[in-house]
């Protein structure tokens, strides 16, 4: 008797672990991108799979070992990019997916995620769009908008970080970083685009995501003169607030020198924007001194930039510290391309939560930015564009009058030093005979 319970043990025993070892489907998210589509498979437990491609027609198939999956695939809207069906069914104790394609040549890559805060076990399922169409929409923008004749436009890159799979930081009442500066980039480049000579691309233009390194890819595949990369900032404490501006530290502009030239013989980077230099064909001195004068000079850009979007900023809200700040950010670490990172305040305090979700607020620091921008390649235009142009022929900025906030530590002069304007024609605006201001002060900036 005691042999034949123990046999009925180690059955229910073994049943229970088969019943656990196969894997749910729980849920299957898609995000589409102009250059790549990405599935994301939210599983029970880890899986084994294996993705391989089939012709005559082309096919993209996944097979995932032990795994039951009872989801409507047809529900994932996926028929606008190069996916024309989506096929599954039973194989063994798996499951196989099947992804009828079009004519485009698509390069596949799959990866799977451990749990974190918010998503259990993931397979990732990553579709490359061929270089042609990535390219196709950005070209077609260009052919648009370009004036004829030798001068072009100042381009500038808009980054809205996250995206996608990564929500970002995570404010009250479910409130989500990668939509809040979406918003705020959408503006950014619709204001760029309105301003004649100038012309803005967004490194994403939707919810998907994109790796740190590939938003300077993007950038620099447009031949960007600035990078300004948006976020939101949080912090434990809740009480945690203030905007700020951030530009590429030098320990950061250090390592990734190291880190261009130890790859330079690759041949795949490029320095020097619009007229881009390869590093692959120059000796290692000559390839360090042109790193070194291009970050230099990106570098001192960045800077004046950040200057003037942070007194723009401070106009209307809190800043976190009074000066720019700096930091090893990867999305600052272009050494031919200027590039700024905006913390458009803290999301998890819940009154900066509250100015974020507003569209009104959201449109003054995207005009915050711009204001900047525009200030800065007034003064400083690359040459050959029709800004250059117009200021050669005797034009001058139309800047309405701005406003900013005293914080601890400004003098007059340095406020009017970071506005590109004089000392008389800063106290003549607010009529003030010295120099004395107090923390908190507002002053009217007049254009410069």
């Amino acid at each position: 008797m005691r042999i034949f319970t123990g046999l009925i043990l180690m059955l229910l025993l073994t049943w229970t672990q088969l019943a656990q070892a196969v894997t749910n489907v729980d849920n299957i998210r898609a995000w589409l991108a102009p250059d790549n589509i990405r599935l994301v498979f939210d599983l029970s437990s880890p899986v084994k799979h294996k993705v391989f491609m089939l012709d005559n027609p082309q096919r993209l198939v996944l097979d995932i070992e032990d795994t039951k999956l009872d989801l409507d695939v047809n529900a994932l809207g996926l028929s606008k990019g190069p996916i024309q069906k989506v096929r599954t069914g039973k194989r063994g104790d798996g499951i196989r997916l099947v992804l009828d394609l079009d004519s485009e040549k698509i390069s596949p890559k799959s990866f799977q995620l451990k749990p974190n805060d918010q998503y259990g076990h993931r397979l990732v399922l990553d579709l490359a769009l061929p270089e042609a169409a990535r390219a196709e929409s950005v070209a077609q923008k260009q052919e648009a908008k370009n004036n004829t004749g030798p001068l072009r436009d100042i381009v500038i890159a808009v980054d809205a970080g996250h995206g996608g799979e990564d929500p970002g930081a995570l404010g009250p009442g479910g409130l989500r970083e990668k939509n809040v500066v979406l918003s705020i980039a959408k503006e950014v480049a619709r204001l760029i685009d309105a301003e004649p000579g100038y012309r803005a691309e967004l490194i994403r233009g939707g919810d998907y995501y994109v790796s740190l390194r590939g938003r300077t890819l993007k950038a620099r595949k447009i031949n960007a003169d600035l990078f300004v990369s948006i976020h939101a900032d949080a912090a434990r404490n809740k009480s945690a607030r203030g905007a700020s501006v951030w530009v590429l530290s030098g320990r950061g502009a250090s390592s990734e020198m190291g880190r261009w030239l130890a790859q330079k013989e690759n041949g795949a980077d490029l320095i020097g924007g619009v007229g881009s230099v390869s590093l692959e064909d120059k000796d290692d001195l000559l390839a360090s001194v042109l790193l070194d004068m291009s970050m230099t000079a990106s570098q001192s850009s960045s800077r004046e930039v950040a200057n003037r979007v942070h007194s723009n900023i401070a106009g209307f809200a809190r800043m976190h510290k009074n000066h720019v700040e700096q930091a090893g950010f990867v999305v600052l670490k272009s050494p031919d391309i200027p590039s700024i990172l905006v913390e458009t305040g803290f999301i998890s305090n819940p009154g900066e939560a509250a100015n974020l979700k507003k569209s009104s607020y959201q449109k003054q620091m995207a005009r915050a930015i711009v204001g900047g921008v525009k200030a800065h390649f007034w003064d400083r235009p690359p040459s050959r564009t029709h800004i250059a142009a117009r200021k050669r022929a005797g034009e001058t900025l139309a800047r309405s009058e701005s406003t900013y906030r005293v914080a601890p530590g400004d003098t007059l002069s340095v406020i009017a030093v970071r506005n590109g304007i004089s000392l008389d024609q800063l106290r003549r605006a607010n009529q003030l005979r010295g120099d004395r201001i107090r923390v908190g002060q507002v002053l009217k900036i007049p254009a410069s």
